[in-house]
């Protein structure tokens, strides 16, 4: 595998792993004044930086899973379009 092709695969890995780490603790706990144009349903705290560090973990984890079965040949990209 290309040093481009990894990249680009654990690219991937790691935007789906954010879609799917974004919604992990999100509450609405502190009820205070909106202000002008800010979105009713939006999080007090997003934390947004703990989930950027726990998708590069995850996606990782994810990515060596594939370099290893991709390595193994159980999957081949040699022929992959």
């Amino acid at each position: 595998m290309s040093l481009s092709l990894g990249f680009a695969v654990y690219l991937v890995f790691w935007w789906l792993t954010l879609f799917l780490v974004l919604p992990w603790g999100i509450s609405r706990a502190e009820p205070h004044e909106l202000e002008p144009g800010e979105d009713p349903g939006s999080p007090s705290k997003p934390r947004l930086v703990l989930k950027f560090a726990i998708t590069t973990v995850i996606a990782a984890v994810f990515f060596a899973i594939f370099y290893w079965v991709q390595q193994s040949g159980l999957i081949s990209l040699r022929y992959t379009p």
